[in-house]
């Protein structure tokens, strides 16, 4: 365990209260680690008990959803909400649906969330949301009677100074209209309370493209500043073929990589002259199909069964965008046998504990999801700003503030790690970062009796 007695005390408490809620303890394991020198270095961190406190959502909504198929069956999901922080702004985090989702999904998303939001430098708090329904399969009419219901609720609970969620795996533009729509008929208002909205109703230019342009930033900036190089010239692997996946490929590209392979759950492509990204984005944004057509339509292009053996394929950069835990301590020491010099984490945890200390400890550089992929983050905040101005910035304005803000997320973390003895250690140091200015902000506004 920890050194300090004051963790221990603190993780303890945590593990009781949330003894089945793996992923979790997983993450406030991994933050709690990050933090021991700087609990050595500040009394005041336990003297105002900020780990208790931060380790404790401010507030948990469940509710249920019920909604009518076309076939007229009723149907009952789940529906999350946890507003962890709002220590620096309004809470802010997507909402995703997915069959996965649960208590402990929700509350290891919404706690990353808070030192994620930190990190970018913006206004915005820590929060999560979602529901364990399948988009897969559905009507766009049962998905809009799901989203109506599931706002039905929700609103009761976010406005645009108090909680804005965004979108997250299986909530894009399609299902952030529905919701829109009913919040703004229940609420009589039309507000930025929602961001990832359409371009037609006050969403921003680069939003789409911002998580995954934001995490090969990122990695740029890694690569030059800790290894004098970059994405040219390099062979990449790419896990997931989604939002952040296919933007990643993009930017990837454009810097001067060639991507050699996607996956989706099923299975995963390889395709050594580089993939064809126009091909990938009509089979998933278009078409919703499955990778595996991506071999019926490029010739030499392989397709392989089992989503966890794209790890095996030999690159340079790997960049999971999939979903957490999904490289293992097996998985990172092939990675490293087949010469990765450099992880940069798009899906939000994705590598397990062992897999992240087999990357440092081989001496590859490692960025850290809460900083890597928060340029999703970031350009929604920035949307809140162009809805509050009645405003929008050009595509091109917005990208430049989305890797500006990538950049400092770096340079912050990197500095963070070095100030406690940790150099290059961005994992320590992005969690350092996100976590000084969140308890700052919670000294400075005492404790609610």
């Amino acid at each position: 365990m920890f050194k300090s007695e004051y963790l221990n005390r603190v993780y303890a408490q945590v593990e009781a209260r949330s003894a089945n809620e793996p992923e979790f303890l997983q993450a406030v394991y991994e933050v709690l680690e990050s933090l021991e020198p700087v609990v050595e270095a500040n009394p005041k961190i336990e003297a105002n008990g900020i780990l208790e406190r931060l380790v404790e959502p401010e507030r948990q909504i469940f509710f249920r959803v019920p909604w009518v198929d076309d076939n007229g069956k009723v149907h009952v999901n789940r529906g999350f909400r946890v507003q962890f922080n709002s220590a620096i702004g309004p809470y802010k985090g997507g909402i995703r649906l997915h069959p996965s989702v649960n208590a402990s999904v929700i509350k290891f998303l919404g706690f990353e969330q808070i030192f994620k939001n930190s990190l970018t430098s913006l206004p915005i708090g820590g929060g999560k949301g979602g529901s364990d329904f399948d988009p897969k399969g559905k009507s766009d009419l049962e998905i809009m009677r799901f989203c109506q219901s599931f706002m039905t609720e929700l609103c009761k609970h976010i406005g645009a100074d108090t909680d804005v969620p965004a979108g997250d795996i299986g909530t894009g533009a399609r299902e952030i209209g529905y919701m829109y729509g009913q919040y703004k008929r229940l609420r009589n208002e039309f507000t930025g309370v929602l961001t990832g909205k359409g371009l037609s109703y006050g969403g921003s230019l680069a939003r789409t493209e911002a998580t995954g342009y934001g995490l090969c930033y990122f990695v740029e900036e890694m690569l030059k500043c800790m290894k004098n190089d970059s994405f040219k010239g390099k062979t990449v692997v790419i896990s997931g073929s989604g939002n952040v996946a296919i933007y990643a490929n993009q930017k990837a590209t454009e810097l001067g990589g060639k991507v050699v392979a996607m996956s989706d759950s099923n299975g995963y492509i390889v395709d050594n002259n580089g993939i064809d990204l126009a091909v990938v984005k009509q089979i998933k944004e278009v078409e919703r199909g499955r990778i595996k057509e991506y071999v019926n339509r490029v010739k030499g292009a392989e397709y392989h069964e089992g989503c966890a053996g794209i790890w095996t394929v030999k690159c340079d950069i790997a960049l999971p965008c999939a979903t957490q835990n999904e490289i293992n301590e097996e998985s990172a020491k092939t990675l490293v046998k087949n010469g990765v010099i450099a992880v940069g984490e798009g899906a939000n945890m994705p590598s397990t504990p062992e897999a992240v200390a087999t990357f440092q400890n081989a001496g590859v550089l490692f960025a850290p999801a809460k900083a890597a992929n928060a340029g999703g983050v970031a350009t929604s905040a920035l949307e809140m700003s162009q809805n509050s101005m009645r405003y929008s910035w050009t595509f091109e304005e917005v990208d430049a503030k989305l890797k500006n803000i990538m950049i400092n997320i770096f340079h912050n973390a990197y500095n963070a790690a070095e100030k406690y003895g940790q150099k290059g250690n961005l994992v320590a140091g992005a969690n350092i970062a996100g976590f000084e200015k969140v308890a700052d902000a919670m000294i400075a506004q005492g404790i609610a009796y």
